[in-house]
């Protein structure tokens, strides 16, 4: 198998990449993350992952590089990383008794080859209380999370009724579909 770089400073694609006893190193891809106006937001996690893969592939010919980016969309918009507390406040009272959907865009290169896909998850939430989505902030700080929540924690264990699609694609990387498309590069 190829040298995988993960080109990624999320410590939870780092966490899903471990646990599925993958050898890589981590290097971040310095990218500006802002999409060209007007692209739906379905599509900008998987073009976003491809700005990653193509800041870093130079430096790394030989090596597999996957890069992934992960979007909440709640009625076609996009909610990103809040900005501060009331901002993540505000983010979750949204989500709250209602369906998001979160998609991961990931792109896998080595050299020429370039396999690039994106993964959505249907996420519903419960209606939460005001000191739910307080509680949630202030003791989780998710300040660094698209959607202001990370399934694996507390506000999803409480607050999120079902998924319809890929738990880890929720956390950040749809590790399944990742390991099933190494395959593509073997040899």
């Amino acid at each position: 198998m190829h040298k995988i770089i993960l080109a990624s400073q999320s410590p939870r694609r780092k966490q899903l990449m471990e646990a599925a006893e993958l050898d890589f190193e981590i290097v971040i891809a310095d990218v500006d993350e802002t999409n060209p106006p007007g692209m739906p937001g379905e599509e900008v996690p998987e073009f976003l992952a491809k700005k990653k893969a193509a800041a870093i592939e130079h430096n790394y010919p030989d090596s597999l590089i996957i890069a992934a980016d992960t979007v909440v969309l709640l009625d076609h918009d996009i909610l990103g990383k809040p900005v501060n507390e009331a901002d993540a406040i505000q983010m979750l009272h949204r989500l709250a008794g209602r369906m998001h959907q979160v998609v991961t865009g990931v792109c896998m290169q080595k050299g020429d080859k370039q396999v690039a896909f994106s993964v959505t998850t249907g996420v519903f939430f419960r209606p939460l209380t005001d000191e739910q989505v307080k509680h949630y902030v202030r003791n989780y700080r998710p300040f660094d999370k698209a959607g202001s929540y990370a399934i694996q924690e507390w506000i999803g264990m409480v607050g999120i009724e079902k998924i319809d699609g890929d738990y880890y694609n929720v956390m950040g990387l749809p590790i399944g579909e990742v390991t099933l498309r190494l395959r593509d590069f073997a040899g």
